[in-house]
């Protein structure tokens, strides 16, 4: 329905082009035209809607993004009445004026949520379009900012924040820095940046501003609810984590690195030999002929099939490190370069980083498939189940430096199948996983689970599991992990893990270390993934022949070898209600790791905690972060009881209590009298 010209109102002279736009309906959704723009909102999903705007044309179809293909079916009404539009979708209410300027409303009480603002009142408005050639511009989509907003979410960043209200973030992708572009608001709404352009979100105090380095249209989605209910949501929009297969439930043991299947095959009977719970032991990177070649080396790895066999006996899983960059050395390289298989440039040859290979005594430079093109995708899956899958049974696989490590890393010289790089370079690491959880299927595999160093919008559909890739190994870098594993868990990714102990260094023998580790092994034993892996002291150079110093659990003298142990029978007693918790993150989106105030909306103190957090429903975690530490003050949400699950001393929730923490134990709080094996 077309809205007619004689009811249209009059707008402000201050504009520099005031403009009465054209409103109709269509398919549910309100659609506004002017001054060559295309606003489409339609509902996508309860309580939420998809909003697309578009410059010299109709809003575009097929575009790359997160949300999948097809909306939930939701009930909406929309209105267009004296020159304004509304759609109604459950609680959310999304108004436009005369000049297509969009506030998102409440729909039971009609307070703002969130509102587009102009940039200035002449120009220009609140969405801005820069030509950069080819139908492509650089998009901004400003919002209003709010005095006591908190922001979080956005993937996983090592700035040490929860509430991100007041920074600037670079939508990119980068080692142990993953650009997830959704934002949970503490005013009640969710918002998908529904674009993988390289670009940035600024969150300043006198504005939100969303921008796309190159892109053909603005697209973001939006919800209304508390955190809670905007996670399953957003979950159901973007797609839900399959269930965590019962052996990821558990320990396991990674270090830079087991040169060869002597050295892995000892540590994991060592494990069995100490009487010592384990569940995967980890194969990292050079196992392979070449970089690229997707195989065993032979000559360090003799018999897989052997070595596969005796860790099943052992009920060990074996995961495999497969990156997805290829050496010219590779066999694969002529035939994925004549095919079209890498990743594109603009300027120069499909050579994207260097780095060592075997046979070679320098570097080499290497191209990387290109992970959003299905063929590309078939073919590297098809080597990977030749080599792996087919002859040992290998299912489960690490999938290093998907960012992809570029180096340089200029994303604008950058053509994939999906089309340019500023245009679509954020959706790589979703896309590798896809390669993998596809092949997987098609293989006949249920269990799907791949380890990755970075992530996208959507990537948890695709069984992909985060790291926080390659941090420091110290106190400080320990407590920026809480906030980095809350806001990507916020960012609808369940399953999260460190390099526990950190990833740079770290002495085994030194005593100060030893009490990072300590710290680090009882906060990994009550993350979303349980997983020891490091570069310890003595390092050696990059290259094929590298390994680093000692890193099993009695690494590190004997009193912490005594604590470490400790820690490990607590994982494997709380299986049951980890795995417990993995099918509410399967089946609602929830979240494994939770901040205080997903539980807890109605406590506002419990909006600033970000020492602390809630492992599901009924486990509050607060790690010991400092040295020397032997107590530790924390918070307790009201709301609930909370009983010291070491003591069984009851506290009412609503103030911070100070427990003993000396070095063997962790504080753990057990919610409205949970029953949980913790202690022993």
């Amino acid at each position: 329905m077309n809205q007619p010209a004689e009811n249209q109102p009059k707008v402000s002279l201050a504009q520099s082009s005031p403009t009465v736009g054209t409103f109709r309906e269509r398919d549910g959704g309100l659609e506004w035209s002017g001054r060559q723009e295309t606003v489409r909102i339609e509902p996508w999903g309860p309580d939420a809607v998809r909003v697309r705007a578009r410059l010299g044309g109709p809003v575009l179809e097929g575009l790359p993004g997160a949300l999948l293909d097809e909306a939930p079916p939701t009930e909406s009404t929309v209105k267009i009445v004296d020159g304004e539009g509304r759609l109604t979708v459950g609680a959310l209410t999304v108004h436009v004026d005369a000049e297509g300027l969009i506030r998102f409303l409440d729909t039971s009480s009609s307070e703002e949520l969130l509102a587009e603002e102009r940039a200035h009142f002449w120009w220009p408005g609140p969405r801005l379009y820069t030509a950069v050639g080819n139908g492509h511009h650089r998009l901004e989509q400003r919002f209003a900012a709010y005095e006591g907003e908190k922001l979080y979410g956005l993937g996983q960043h090592q700035h040490g924040r929860l509430d991100q209200k007041g920074l600037v973030l670079d939508l990119v992708q980068r080692n142990a820095e993953v650009g997830i572009p959704v934002l949970t608001s503490s005013r009640g709404y969710t918002l998908l940046w529904n674009n993988p352009a390289i670009g940035r979100v600024e969150l300043a105090h006198n504005g939100t501003r969303w921008v796309a380095d190159s892109a053909r249209q603005i697209d973001y989605w939006i919800t209304a609810g508390a955190p809670a209910d905007a996670q399953r949501r957003y979950s159901a929009a973007t797609g839900r984590t399959p269930m965590l297969p019962d052996w990821a439930a558990g320990f396991w043991q990674c270090k830079l690195r087991y040169r060869t299947q002597d050295e892995l095959l000892a540590v994991a009977r060592e494990y069995k030999r100490r009487g010592l719970p384990i569940d995967v032991i980890v194969c990292d990177f050079f196992h392979w002929t070449h970089l690229g070649e997707w195989k065993f080396d032979p000559k360090e790895w003799p018999d897989p099939a052997a070595m596969v066999r005796e860790l099943d006996e052992l009920g060990i899983k074996l995961v495999v490190s497969v990156w997805p960059s290829v050496s010219p050395l590779s066999e694969n390289h002529p035939v994925m370069e004549q095919r079209g298989y890498f990743i594109g440039t603009q300027y120069g040859p499909m050579a994207h980083a260097d780095w060592p290979d075997k046979e070679v005594a320098s570097t080499v430079q290497v191209a990387f498939y290109d992970a959003t093109n299905p063929d590309a995708r078939e073919f590297v899956w098809s080597r990977v189940r030749d080599n792996y899958l087919s002859p040992y049974g290998i299912t489960a696989f690490w999938l290093d430096a998907c960012e992809p490590e570029l180096k340089p890393g200029f994303q604008e010289n950058l053509r994939y199948w999906a089309g340019p790089g500023l245009e679509v370079g954020n959706m790589y690491p979703a896309e590798n996983a896809r390669t993998f959880y596809e092949g997987l299927l098609a293989a006949g595999e249920s269990d799907i689970i791949t380890l990755n160093r970075s992530a996208w919008a959507g990537s948890q559909r695709y069984g992909a599991a985060l790291w926080s890739g390659d941090i420091g190994t110290d106190f400080a870098t320990l407590r920026r992990q809480i906030a980095a594993g809350l806001n990507t868990a916020l960012s609808g990714i369940p399953w999260w893990n460190t390099d526990i102990g950190g990833f740079h260094g770290g002495d085994p023998d030194d005593p100060a270390y030893q009490e990072v580790m300590v710290r680090w092994f009882q906060f990994g034993a009550l993350s979303p993934l349980m997983r020891l892996h490091g570069f310890r002291d003595p390092g050696m150079p990059l290259g094929p022949e590298m390994t680093g110093g000692p890193n099993e659990v009695w690494s590190y003298g004997e009193e912490a070898a005594e604590i470490l142990g400790k820690y490990l029978w607590l994982r494997e007693r709380l299986k049951p209600y980890i795995l417990d918790v993995m099918r509410e993150a399967h089946e609602e989106g929830l979240p494994v790791m939770r901040p205080l105030f997903l539980e807890f909306p109605e406590d506002q103190a419990a909006w600033a905690v970000d020492d602390a957090y809630l492992f599901g429903r009924d486990l509050l975690v607060a790690p010991v972060l400092t040295a020397g530490a032997t107590a530790r003050t924390a918070y307790l949400p009201a709301g609930a009881t909370w009983t010291d699950a070491w003591t069984g001393e009851t506290y009412e929730g609503g103030a911070a209590v100070t427990v003993d923490a000396p070095l063997d134990r962790i504080p753990l709080f057990l919610r409205d009298g949970a029953a949980l094996p913790v202690a022993e």
